[in-house]
């Protein structure tokens, strides 16, 4: 099935917004114009009903003094008046209405003096409705009731005027459209220049960065976060390239000492002692394959590769490890009991090993190792529960203050002159510290009296 392409997806922004900015302003206009005209027509109307009441007024003021004959004078707009007396008989018209009976036949209702009422058909018109003002006046010793009329206008609206508004809002509708696709074009104008610089990024030079505007907004925004995100690609690729140049490096090593090996014992066979050679390349296999796994370690800590969870105590982890070891240094443990984490078993194993690992190598005579419990800080919701603490010391040559950062970066070795295959390839504090920050803990260099001081901080576990 193809793609379904909508509205939306064919037009451009600009040509959107000046689309709904029209559309709205067309219908405003398209209200304006109704409200308008329904205006002008309630206004027509009031006209008329005060115009009709005038003329029976008139003709009231007469019946009053006694000078409304049987034929009342039509005034200037020949409206239809009509007096008629309690017992609903006519005694005065205008000429329109001589000799015909009443045209309608309600009547104020007490205390008030005027009704109006819309009247269809009867005496007026057939095919018309009129608004009829009746208006009671005493004569006579009675009270006698003056009726007058108007045909009622339909909403007929001039159509100059009609044509006025059709234009105008026509016009109205085409400048606020233009002006509002002008002015989203000027305000994409830095986007553009965003989008140009990355394609000659990506074309050309991940060093550049894209042109951040002086006005501050969204789009100001925008490109700052570009250009944060081209900071961390181009740190990531370049910690890619670092990271790929020092293990081709680190692999080359044992790769190239098994290859001398094993070409010299075929260079010279009967020379060659196989009980010499064997071990030889059994120690560089044990290396290449100690490279490989560090680097598949990294690679599936760097995807956040799941694992499982489940509550450990952390010092019966650390006595596992060092059951499970031959020391070739003095070891000193205190192991409190019940510091319980949440973690991955294997990899918290691998996190100890490899610390157990780093101080055995850089000890003079002891390692000493402590775990116990910690209140948790002020301020930092990660260990709002508490602290399980992992302390490492040795009694070596220690690690400077500046450089105490440098040993969990890839491939790093403060000492370099120290044997390879002593040192080893500089994997295993980068990979305990993000073993560590998987488990929302860290993993830090701290002072010490002498030697080298590793501090392992994780949440406590809630969990029995």
């Amino acid at each position: 099935m193809g793609d379904h392409v909508g509205f939306g997806d064919r037009w451009s922004v600009r040509s959107r917004i000046a689309l709904f900015t029209g559309t709205v302003v067309a219908l405003l206009c398209t209200a304006f114009s109704v409200v308008l005209v329904w205006s002008l027509h309630v206004v027509a109307r009031e006209n008329l009903l005060r115009e009709v009441t005038s003329a029976g007024g008139r003709v009231a003021y007469l019946v009053d003094h006694g000078q409304a004959g049987s034929v009342l004078p039509p005034d200037g707009r020949d409206r239809p008046v009509q007096v008629v007396d309690p017992q609903g008989r006519v005694r005065s018209a205008t000429p329109a209405m001589a000799g015909k009976p009443a045209m309608a036949t309600f009547r104020p209702q007490a205390p008030l003096r005027k009704a109006t009422r819309e009247v269809c058909g009867g005496v007026l018109d057939r095919d018309r409705c009129h608004i009829v003002v009746a208006q009671q006046v005493y004569n006579e010793g009675g009270e006698w009731t003056v009726y007058s009329a108007a045909p009622i206008q339909a909403i007929d609206a001039p159509a100059a005027l009609v044509a006025g508004l059709a234009v105008g809002s026509a016009l109205v509708t085409a400048a606020v459209a233009y002006g509002a696709r002008r002015s989203v074009k000027r305000a994409l104008l830095p986007v553009r220049a965003i989008r140009a610089e990355l394609d000659e990024i990506n074309a050309s030079d991940l060093g550049r960065r894209v042109p951040v505007p002086e006005a501050k907004g969204e789009i100001h925004d925008l490109a700052q976060s570009v250009n944060y995100t081209l900071d961390r690609l181009e740190e990531i690729l370049e910690q890619q390239r670092r990271f790929t140049s020092d293990a081709s490096h680190e692999l080359r090593s044992p790769i190239t000492a098994i290859r001398t090996q094993v070409e010299d014992a075929l260079l010279a066979p009967q020379e060659s002692d196989l009980r010499e050679i064997g071990p030889a390349v059994l120690k560089s296999l044990e290396r290449l394959q100690a490279i490989a796994s560090d680097l598949l370690t990294l690679a599936r800590l760097d995807v956040g590769a799941p694992c499982e969870r489940e509550p450990l105590d952390l010092g019966r982890l650390v006595a596992a490890e060092l059951d499970a070891r031959r020391p070739v240094r003095k070891v000193v443990s205190q192991l409190a009991p019940g510091v319980v984490v949440r973690g991955d078993r294997i990899r918290l194993g691998r996190l100890v090993t490899n610390l157990l690992d780093n101080a055995e190598r850089h000890a003079a005579t002891t390692v000493r190792l402590e775990v116990r419990r910690e209140d948790p800080p002020d301020g930092d919701p990660r260990f709002r529960s508490g602290l399980a603490v992992l302390e490492v010391l040795d009694d070596g040559a220690g690690i400077a203050r500046d450089q105490r950062e440098l040993v969990f970066q890839r491939f790093t070795r403060l000492d370099t002159a120290r044997s390879r295959n002593i040192g080893g390839p500089g994997l295993g504090l980068p990979i305990a510290r993000q073993i560590a920050e998987s488990h929302g803990g860290t993993l830090t260099i701290i002072d010490s009296p002498f030697g080298a001081r590793f501090l392992l901080r994780l949440p406590l576990s809630r969990e029995p």
